[in-house]
């Protein structure tokens, strides 16, 4: 019998973990569930137990992808928030999180939104995307309360910011912001994004 290399008996977990390293080093069409079950030292049916195929294994790496970002994202908004400097700190943590987020495995957070907005997606998956954008608008709720920027709705300002980097995170991970590196233009892009926010002054 092959040794069991997964820990504590968390197979799910593992094969996870191993699907999550295996689409960022060959892709999404390279992943194998039998291979995955040979890399964890399990039998080719055990994977079976968790995700009844491959399709089922890519939907729950998705959103356990979503899980993983809305909690690294959770780590800096923590506590409250009685000035416009700490509310423009945490924007700028949050900025910052998302794209080193996406930067570290960009297939998987393609994969994440792919996922997300297919017709037939998942009510977990779904559930689980609209998440991080959740948090990124108590950020903009809590500034706007201190009056820190200016009134509007908090779901298209936390959208439009969420372009603004995501479109940032793709073109670093594709290698097209011409030498740019990609902290030096998530600051400059914070700062237009936050100037423009800033209430009218009459």
């Amino acid at each position: 019998m092959p040794e069991q290399r997964y820990h504590h008996g968390d197979l799910r977990r593992t094969l996870l973990e191993a699907a999550r390293s295996s689409i960022e080093a060959d892709g999404v069409e390279a992943l194998s569930l039998r291979q995955l079950a040979r890399d964890a030292g399990v039998s080719h049916a055990a994977p079976g137990r968790h995700f009844r195929d491959k399709q089922a294994l890519l939907d729950a790496l998705a959103e356990d992808g979503f899980h993983r970002l809305t909690a690294a994202l959770s780590e800096v908004i923590e506590g409250e928030v009685s000035t416009a400097d700490e509310v423009r700190r945490r924007f700028d943590a949050l900025a910052g999180g998302y794209v080193a987020f996406a930067l570290a495995q960009p297939t998987l957070l393609t994969l994440m939104f792919g996922l997300k907005h297919a017709p037939d997606a998942r009510a977990e998956l779904i559930v689980a995307g609209h998440s991080s954008m959740e948090l990124t608008m108590r950020v903009v709720d809590a500034a706007q309360q201190i009056g820190a920027i200016g009134p509007g709705d908090p779901q298209r300002i936390a959208l439009t910011a969420f372009a603004a980097f995501h479109g940032v995170a793709t073109l670093a991970s594709g290698g097209r912001l011409d030498g740019v590196p990609a902290e030096e233009l998530v600051e400059v892009a914070s700062e237009i994004f936050w100037r423009g926010l800033q209430p009218t002054k009459s």
